[in-house]
């Protein structure tokens, strides 16, 4: 397919338009100038012909019939351009003026009565007669009709209508030209803002994100066009900025496993040891890349979720059935710090049971670990008509109102003193946060007095896709 560009487009069509209405109006312009030509020449051929019946019809006598010629002559003085021609039944003439010459066709049809028959010729020097004729029966001989036709020059008119009518043609025409042109330059006058929004988006790089486009002086049309460019710019520019942090906290998690992995392998390289002393390297570095395997499986999965990959299945899940299985899974390391679990409340939803799952042993494992000593962990589950809400709680330290809403980024850890010491990579909060974003929900934390509650909202049914993501095992 042949793309023209919207200039053109527009241009053809506003001028296709204009031109037809031009032409409308010199047609009806050129009806209008025929139709009154037209009746000027009638109403002359009708009063002519009203003389010429008059003195028929009046005539009683036989002197009478003969001065026809006469009275018609002297009507016919100063009125060179009319034709009159008068014939009786016989086929003599009665009266002719010099230029007549009356076509055939207006001698067989002839009407009788008021009725006129109405024609147009063309004589032999090319100048042109419209005529009429009919029948007309004198007083003194009823019983004949005489043959009455009247014509009139009209030569001159239809010259003037034919250079009207080639005038008028070439105004339009030119007119049609012009109005292109104007189209043309109005229209392409008129982009110019999107050559403007265009040069502005051109300048616009990953350097220049923060970078938006002006709409004061495009068009208000264009107005919307130009708030979702912009919004889109915003999302790119947070996406980047998301992307930019990740790469700088992934670069300084790594770092940090690596750098161990590889100073204790040259360290160990650097003399001969027995095999217990290699066997404890091994075990040592094992542990750190189970750990860096773990981050990557997370990572996967987060970058997963945050592109919409991570659709969850859709079945009934029960909450406290699977608050349960998580909490007996931490109870032997719960009991060994003192701590008390406790849960409250029932509910079922419609969602994906192992994202579900993980997503409350993310939050468990987070709250066993920041619990002191012979502390509280609880799980309650409520639900209402729409939605089911799980609350994880913990009894601990407050965690300050200004780093509540940083925990659920990456990487990010409240206690700073344990940045390098942590089971975790600082990407379970995160995980659960894109599995509550996942099934339609949210969640939030609050903290105050020594109890943290982190609080899940999700829908109680939601049209989910019958296609799960492969999810990478283990806690955060």
């Amino acid at each position: 397919m042949v793309r023209r560009s919207l200039t053109f487009r527009l241009t053809l069509l506003i001028s296709a338009a204009s031109t037809g209405v031009l032409l409308l109006l010199g047609m009806l312009i050129g009806l209008a100038v025929e139709r009154h030509f037209r009746h000027h020449d009638m109403e002359m051929l009708n009063g002519k012909m009203a003389l010429a019946t008059h003195a028929i019809e009046s005539a009683t006598t036989s002197t009478a019939i003969a001065s026809i010629p006469r009275q018609l002559g002297d009507a016919l003085v100063g009125h060179a351009d009319i034709e009159i021609l008068i014939r009786q039944p016989d086929g003599s003439v009665v009266f002719e003026s010099a230029q007549a010459n009356f076509p055939d066709s207006l001698f067989s049809s002839q009407s009788v009565g008021d009725a006129l028959n109405t024609t147009s010729w063309r004589v032999g020097n090319g100048r042109l007669y419209l005529g009429i004729s009919r029948e007309v029966s004198p007083s003194a001989r009823p019983d004949s009709a005489f043959q009455v036709m009247v014509a009139t020059d009209i030569t001159h008119q239809d010259s003037f209508m034919q250079a009207f009518r080639w005038t008028l043609w070439s105004a339009v025409a030119l007119a049609a030209l012009l109005s292109g042109v104007a189209t043309w330059y109005v229209v392409y006058r008129e982009m110019q803002p999107l050559q403007a929004i265009r040069n502005e988006a051109s300048g616009i790089t990953a350097r220049r994100l923060d970078q938006r486009l002006s709409s004061a002086a495009v068009p208000v049309e264009l107005e919307p066009l130009v708030k979702t460019l912009n919004e889109m710019l915003a999302r790119l520019e947070e996406s980047f900025l998301r992307l930019t942090e990740f790469s700088s906290d992934l670069a300084h998690e790594l770092r940090t496993p690596v750098s161990n992995l590889l100073t204790q392998t040259q360290v160990t390289l650097a003399k001969e040891r027995s095999a217990d002393a290699y066997r404890e390297v091994l075990v040592s570095n094992t542990e750190e890349l189970e750990r860096l395997s773990r981050m990557v499986s997370d990572m996967l999965y987060l970058a997963q979720a945050e592109n919409s990959f991570a659709v969850p299945n859709s079945e009934a899940v029960d909450l406290r059935i699977e608050a349960q299985t998580v909490l007996d899974f931490y109870e032997a390391l719960a009991a060994e710090k003192g701590i008390a679990l406790a849960i409250t409340g029932t509910g079922t939803i419609q969602g994906d049971r192992l994202m579900l799952r993980r997503a409350l042993s993310n939050l468990l494992s987070n709250a066993v670990r920041h619990t002191s000593p012979e502390g509280c962990v609880g799980i309650s589950v409520a639900m209402d008509e729409w939605v089911a809400r799980i609350a994880v709680s913990n009894t601990g330290e407050t965690i300050p109102a200004e780093q509540l809403p940083r925990l659920f980024e990456r990487f990010y850890r409240a206690d700073a003193s344990r940045q390098r010491f942590a089971d975790g990579a600082g990407l379970g909060l995160a995980i659960t946060q894109s599995i509550a974003k996942a099934h339609g929900g949210s969640i939030s934390v609050r903290s105050s007095d020594g109890l943290t509650v982190f609080e899940m909202t999700l829908p109680k049914e939601r049209d989910l896709p019958e296609i799960g993501l492969d999810k990478p095992s283990g806690g955060s």
